[in-house]
């Protein structure tokens, strides 16, 4: 009797998904009489949704034996590649290729085709994605997805469509890449799926859209993410993976100390279920906070904990350096990682970074490189936040290279598209360009607008750093500066304590050749002959 009671109460949870209720009862009722097959699926996926992944594996594995012992061949295979799936997901790929190979030797005994044949094409998909063989990759998405719709198993159609949308992405034809995603998420949405696949695909889209920077999609399939989630309280998996996915939405948007809360849950909760790929990922995003916010050595913490994990910390490590102001590490550090990245897809998140570190380094020419290549992205993918990021790009490496009307334009541009996508962060960086660009086109009363305003965004985030930059720059009259940039104006204020130019280079990590230039530039502007005349005009004019 007991036995019969454990078991209806682990039957009733699983179907109002109480997912840790359904896995006690079941495994409890499983202690007194061996489950029925059916019943051991339940009990698996229980187990993998209330983050119990070694459970969830053993579970799956009685599952696979049972349907083996049952004579139910394609049954058996369809454990054997959940199991593979999830041990690759875990990074164990020899016992993940053991059991897809499994899958594939039940198949071939199987007389008939079967839906199963379709899942064991889906890792063929991520490889080819992998190995960058997208014609291959979306061969094999369309098989697996005419295999689901002949034998009408929603998950495996849904699971292949959306695949076929992220090649399509890849591919650069990202209207017929996102229709196919946003008609993945239409079966999610509408309950068709099963829970497993449900949270795999809200995962997978979310991604997708992350990559190329599509805000406003990421934005809406994670607050239904999160509603999702929500109605499941006992659930685990996706919970934590939802939380990483809206720490960073809310970094985005400005609110960061929900991000921060956000992130420390995710760790915990991808801790526990063992999804180390997105633990790393909450590392990051938490990391990425508290530099923004100026407190470096919690970020310092935050990057290696991602990087313990198997996550490359980068570009957010080097532009703390850059913060710190260690240029020359943080040049180092995103040339080395710009080197290794052959990803297109990898390479957007890289490249504004690249641009703003190679500028600090006085590389102008390596910014512009990297300029260009961050248009050719955002005029292929089309979304408003990569027009945002190359627009700025722009505007930064024009303004380096003197000529602030062509700057003003691609700032004016940035600044446009950010306030689009609600990025209110990246709008006031942006405004601080503008600012500048203002002052050197001789328009100081704009220039103190656009400046005040990015100072007020600022406080209002908590970016200490930023807040102090933006003083800084309020402090100095545009007369006083008579045409110097923000480097010219901080060599300047060096040479005037009487630092040599090695001394110099040393403390701000340029090149010596870089300092002789500056010097040689703020004679000439400041129209003095010696080192003494320039500071003499710096003490005279309040800069020291």
């Amino acid at each position: 009797m007991e036995e019969v009671n454990q078991l209806v109460l682990g039957r009733e949870a699983y179907e109002r998904g109480a997912w840790e209720d359904a896995y006690r009862f079941l495994s409890r009722a499983g202690e007194v009489a061996p489950l029925a097959v059916d019943d051991l699926e339940r009990l698996a996926m229980s187990a993998y949704l209330a983050g119990r992944d070694e459970e969830y594996l053993r579970a799956l594995e009685q599952t696979h034996h049972a349907y083996l012992d049952a004579g139910k061949g394609h049954r058996a295979a369809r454990c054997a590649f959940w199991l593979g799936l999830r041990l690759a997901f875990r990074g164990e790929m020899a016992q993940a290729d053991g059991w897809f190979g499994r899958a594939h030797r039940l198949l071939e005994r199987e007389p008939h085709d079967c839906a199963e044949q379709g899942y064991l094409m889906l890792p063929h998909v991520e490889q080819h994605l992998a190995s960058g063989d997208l014609e291959a990759a979306s061969a094999a998405a369309r098989g697996a997805a005419e295999i689901g719709e002949r034998f009408g198993d929603a998950d495996l159609v849904t699971c292949a469509r959306h695949l076929q949308g992220r090649v399509l992405l890849r591919q650069r034809r990202t209207t017929e890449g996102f229709a196919l995603l946003d008609e993945a998420m239409v079966s999610v949405t509408a309950g068709e799926l099963s829970p497993l696949v449900t949270g795999l695909i809200y995962c997978s889209v979310i991604e997708a859209c992350q990559q190329v920077h599509a805000l406003g999609r990421a934005r809406e399939w994670t607050s239904a993410l999160g509603r999702w989630c929500a109605e499941q309280p006992q659930l685990i998996s996706f919970s934590g993976t939802c939380l990483m996915h809206r720490a960073e939405i809310k970094r985005l948007s400005g609110a960061w100390q929900d991000a921060i809360d956000e992130a420390q849950q995710a760790v915990e909760r991808l801790t526990q279920s063992n999804n180390r790929k997105d633990a790393a990922g909450a590392w990051y995003q938490l990391a990425e906070v508290h530099r923004l916010r100026g407190d470096f050595d919690a970020a310092e913490q935050a990057y290696r904990s991602a990087s313990q994990y198997g996550f490359e910390p980068q570009p957010g490590l080097a532009l703390l350096r850059l913060a710190e102001r260690h240029i020359d590490a943080a040049a180092a550090a995103i040339r080395r990682v710009m080197g290794a990245t052959t990803d297109r897809l990898k390479r957007i998140r890289l490249l504004p970074a690249h641009v703003e570190i190679m500028l600090a380094a006085d590389d102008i020419e390596q910014a512009r490189r990297a300029c260009h290549e961050l248009a050719d992205i955002a005029e292929s993918y089309g979304t408003e936040a990569l027009r945002a990021l190359a627009a700025h790009a722009r505007g930064a490496v024009e303004l380096a290279d003197g000529e602030a009307q062509a700057a003003a334009f691609w700032l004016r541009r940035a600044i446009e598209a950010w306030q689009q996508v609600d990025a209110p962060y990246e709008t006031a960086r942006v405004r601080i360009m503008m600012g500048q660009a203002c002052r050197a086109l001789g328009d100081n009363d704009s220039a103190a607008l656009e400046l005040q305003a990015a100072r007020t965004v600022f406080r209002q985030l908590g970016a200490t750093p930023d807040v102090s930059r933006v003083d800084f720059m309020l402090d100095m009259r545009s007369e006083e500066a008579c045409g110097l940039s923000a480097r010219e104006l901080q060599v300047l204020r060096l040479v005037a304590t009487g630092k040599t130019n090695k001394e110099i280079a040393n403390e701000l990590h340029l090149s010596g050749k870089t300092v002789d230039r500056h010097v040689s530039n703020i004679f000439n502007k400041l129209d003095v002959p010696t080192r003494a005349a320039a500071t003499a005009w710096a003490y005279e004019h309040r800069l020291i």
